[in-house]
Order: C-alpha cells, then structure tokens, then sequence
C-alpha cells in the first residue's frame, strides 16, 4: 500500500486481488477447502513451513482482501474477520484472558457484551468488574494483581459517553494491561484507537464498514501476534469465522464509507441540534453538542462525532413506545450504519439483558431512545420527528 493513500482510497483499493480474468472487482473465492499440489505441500502448510491456504476456517483469499483493508484504515499490523460483532469481541477477549484472570470494562457496554463479560466469562473462571469510565480513579481503584485487560466502547452503546482513549491507555501500560476498544460507532475513519496507543480495536461489521443492512459480521485489529492467536487458536478451534460471500460484500461497502459517513454525520448534526432544541425532549446525547461532555474530543480524538443519537423523551417508558410507534421512515430496528434510519428503545431491545440495578448505573432510562441516522434527505427525517412528536406527554 502506498503510504500516502488516504482513508477513501485505502477503502477501496487495499488488499485488491489481482486475478487471471482482468476484472475491476475482486474474485468472489467462494470455496470451503483448497487443493495442494502434492502431498508434502499439505503437510508443510499445516506445520506452517509454507504459507498458503488450506480451508477457509483457517483463512480465504477474499477474507484476505478484507482484513487487509480493514488492517490498513486502523493503522494495525494485521486483522481477523469474524462471523458477527459479538465474534470479534469474544475472540478478541477470549484470545487475552484466561482462568484466574481479571478483566475491567466500562458499566456502559452492548447488552450481549455485558452478558458475556459478567455471565460467560464468570463460567471460565474470569472475573470481571464494571465501573464508570468518566472517572479514571474508578479504572485505578479497580485494578487487582490479575487484571489483564481493560475493555470500553467510545462513544457507548446507546448513550454515547466519550472516554478519553490515552488517559485510559496512561493507566493501563504501566501495568501491561491489554486495552481493547470497540470501534464500531466512529469507525476507522472518525477514531484510530491504535494511534492513541491502544493495543486492540473491535468492530461490528455489521454496522457502517458494510453499511447495507445485509450481512453480520465482525473484525479484530491489532498486532500481527495477538491476531495469529485469534486466528490460529481461538477462532479457529470455536468457529466464528466470517463467511467468503460476507467478506466480499463488505470489502464492496468499504467502497462507499467515505461518503456515506459524511452524509450520516452532517444529518446527525442538523437533527440533533433539532431534537435539543424541542420542547417535547428532555436531554439530547450526541457528542456533536457544545453541551455534550465528549464533545471536548472532537478534532483530536475523534474527526467528527457520527452519526448515532440518544435522547430521551420528556414522557414514561409507555409514551416512548408509543412515539416510537407513530414515527414515520425511522424503521424500528436495532443496529445502525444503514442506508435506513432506525430507531429502537435500548431499555426493553439491545440493553435488555441488563439487569435493572445494572441499567440504572448504565444510565440507561425508560424513555432514552437511540436512532441510527440514515442516508435519507435530512429534511424528510427532521419533518417525521417534528409530527411524531406533537402528541408526546
């Protein structure tokens, strides 16, 4: 790769696959298995004495093209795909942690995170403690002799705090702790976590690098002897590898990031300044916001501040269902990153597995509300919201 290419044409032209036919777009290997040349060629590559493909749960041409790109645009040394976002983030903490050891994360996090952080870790003998990430004597006062890894999202998962990467990071090396940072929100775009000294970032593919609502998937980025382990140990003995069709799909989404990120950003910016300013909503939560506490990164840590919104609505758990309901384009959905927008209630959808005392902590409320801003015309969401809204109470 060359070293001057920009993010816009890294997405599109890293990794590139050159192929026999002369085709612009990439070959699609869509094969389970590969064959040697002889016999002696098989043994070589499963002792690892000769580098090539075996079987593509242990590596796939067109899943190369991907990681490569996905590698380039985080600035890592190298990547693993994963069959969900869910994937990546176990790969990447069962790949760093083991029985006995002690693992930190933010008490804002993705439900199915929180569940596999406090339910599935717990059951092989990982502990695991959550604290407010706003505070770093917090991160401090919880680290133990077998703390090994410190584990956050920034902006969280629905409320959209912002963490402070190197303060974190400040805490963290020291005492060699892994910090690992789900990217999935900003994407590498916006946020370089690795640039800012963390040693590993996650994403849910799923999201913005696909941005077309049609596959499931995940990524790890790090460097190349954490993602062999991911690779060669982890993921390849549990098998949340991504599929050659998913990977090609999203190498053909990369293609549109650039421009796609600056629409949802500049649609973001213009609703959430609408939803601030109207009577019927309570609190805005969207780093875009002078008032917003992270809002103090933007420029350094992060590029712009996407385009995610939380806010909650000046009614009850019932009135937020119930405007949810009547709203028109937002689809109710979870996820985000699509060319659609969505809308979906954190409390009883994506943070469900919370418990109540955890939600609370969480700040997660029964009238905080979380939209994915697509890529409609501005104008034609803000209009939706505006008729939505008039009957709350």
């Amino acid at each position: 790769m060359e070293k001057k290419w920009k993010p816009a044409t890294i997405a599109i032209h890293a990794g590139h696959l050159p192929n026999v036919s002369g085709a612009l777009v990439s070959p699609l290997c869509q094969s389970a298995t590969f064959v040697f040349d002889d016999a002696q060629q098989g043994g070589a590559r499963f002792r690892g004495d000769e580098t090539g493909y075996i079987y593509t749960r242990l590596g796939n041409p067109t899943t190369t093209e991907l990681e490569t790109k996905i590698a380039c645009l985080e600035g890592a040394e190298a990547a693993a795909a994963t069959a969900s976002g869910m994937g990546a983030v176990s790969a990447a903490l069962l790949s760093a942690l083991q029985q006995g050891d002690h693992v930190i994360a933010s008490n804002a996090v993705y439900g199915c995170t929180f569940s596999l952080l406090t339910e599935q870790l717990a059951k092989f003998g990982i502990e695991c403690t959550l604290v407010d990430f706003t505070e770093p004597e917090a991160i401090k006062h919880a680290i133990s002799d077998n703390t090994k890894v410190i584990f956050f999202e920034t902006p969280v998962n629905p409320h959209l705090q912002v963490f402070d990467i190197k303060a974190i990071v400040g805490i963290a090396k020291p005492q060699q702790i892994i910090t690992i940072v789900d990217n999935t929100f900003m994407t590498p775009l916006l946020q370089q976590p690795l640039d800012l000294g963390a040693d590993v970032v996650v994403h849910s593919a799923t999201k913005y690098l696909n941005g077309h609502g049609d596959v499931i998937a995940g990524v790890v980025c790090g460097r190349s002897e954490f993602i062999e382990k991911v690779k060669f140990q982890t993921l390849k003995d549990i098998g949340a590898v991504i599929s050659p069709h998913d990977a090609w799909l999203i190498s053909r989404g990369l293609k549109t990031l650039d421009i796609r990120l600056t629409r949802h950003c500049d649609s973001a910016e213009k609703i959430a300044n609408f939803l601030n300013q109207h009577s019927k909503v309570a609190r805005v939560f969207y780093p875009g916001l002078d008032e917003h506490q992270g809002h103090r990164h933007i420029g350094t840590q992060m590029k712009r501040a996407g385009g995610v919104i939380a806010f909650e609505l000046a009614t009850d758990f019932e009135g937020s269902l119930a405007f949810i309901n009547r709203l028109d384009l937002f689809s109710i959905a979870v996820s985000l990153g699509d060319a659609e927008s969505l809308i979906q209630h954190p409390a009883s959808m994506t943070h469900s597995p919370y418990t109540q005392e955890a939600r609370d902590a969480a700040g997660i409320t029964d009238n905080l509300l979380r939209i994915s801003v697509g890529l409609e015309d501005v104008d034609d969401l803000i209009h939706a919201l505006k008729v939505a809204l008039v009957p709350v109470s």
